[in-house]
């Protein structure tokens, strides 16, 4: 039983629902937290279905929420949005502040498994177990739930369905890294985080859970021709192929000129919201 209290830290009235921000004391990072969470108008007469969005590196709770402009749709489909922050916090361990892609703000979504990371980068058990548990225990959303991201975030909920077969009705993302064991991002927090047994790496990389055939779930992804680490860091082009081989089922949409930015996730996080929307059962062809 979830016994964590949260408490409110700020809301603001939109379209008909709340935009909240709730701060608890974490069990399994074993420091604080903040996450953001908008609720539906509907959600005053009902739980109602979550969609988990994992964001990428050097960001927080709160990118998503002031940059993605997905509450519109979200309130007439009756959708709540959960926001994690993407690392711990508060932890200061040495060099945890040193760079954009390691340490605070690129917590990868593992469990970490090499001292001193251990001890509190465990955000793959805090994504997928205590906040869930969390947020069911005192606010009002369902067991519905979809999962979707963008970058280090995109990694992060793909990785996160692949474990998990069965668990949420649909996962989609936004410029996925997502062979992170065969590029400098992934290799660099991967090592550090993980140690050098690149076995224990495989069970966070998407390309490799494909290979490894235990969940059939498809994929929906979008990413910019445009992007800067497109041809370094995002390789799309290994997710097609793998997925090719295995027949595993991927839509996965190139969009010209459209770089990393929150304005390429602005511009298709409708589409997001729609496909969520169909596989939680909700309204399928609402227009905009």
């Amino acid at each position: 039983m979830v016994s964590t209290q949260i408490e409110l830290v700020s809301e603001q009235r939109c379209f008909g629902g709340w935009q909240r921000r709730y701060r608890h004391q974490s069990q399994v990072l074993d420091c604080e937290m903040i996450f953001a969470i908008f609720l539906p108008p509907q959600a005053a007469e009902q739980p109602v279905p979550v969609l988990w969005w994992l964001s990428g590196l050097t960001c927080n709770d709160e990118n998503f929420v002031t940059k993605a402009g997905a509450q519109r749709l979200a309130a007439r489909l009756g959708m709540a949005i959960v926001c994690p922050d993407t690392s711990p916090r508060g932890t200061d361990f040495p060099g945890e502040h040193d760079s954009y892609d390691f340490g605070s703000g690129a917590g990868f979504y593992v469990n970490a498994l090499e001292a001193p990371w251990h001890a509190h980068y465990r955000m793959y058990d805090y994504v997928t177990d205590e906040l869930p548990q969390l947020v069911r225990a005192h606010l009002p959303v369902s067991d519905q739930e979809a999962i979707s991201g963008h970058s280090m975030g995109g990694h992060g909920a793909l990785v996160c369905a692949l474990r998990q077969p069965g668990r949420y009705a649909s996962v989609s993302a936004f410029a996925p890294i997502v062979n992170p064991s065969d590029c400098p991002w992934g290799e660099k927090a991967f090592s550090g985080y993980l140690g050098d047994d690149r076995s224990a790496w495989a069970a966070y990389d998407t390309c490799a859970l494909i290979e490894r055939g235990d969940s059939r779930q498809p994929l929906f992804v979008d990413q910019g021709l445009a992007d800067n680490f497109l041809d370094s860091q995002l390789r799309p082009e290994r997710l097609r192929a793998v997925c090719e081989r295995h027949q595993h089922p991927l839509e996965l949409r190139l969009h010209d000129g459209y770089d990393h930015s929150y304005f390429f996730i602005a511009t298709f996080i409708d589409d997001h919201l729609r496909y969520h929307a169909k596989h939680l059962g909700l309204i399928p062809d609402l227009e905009s």
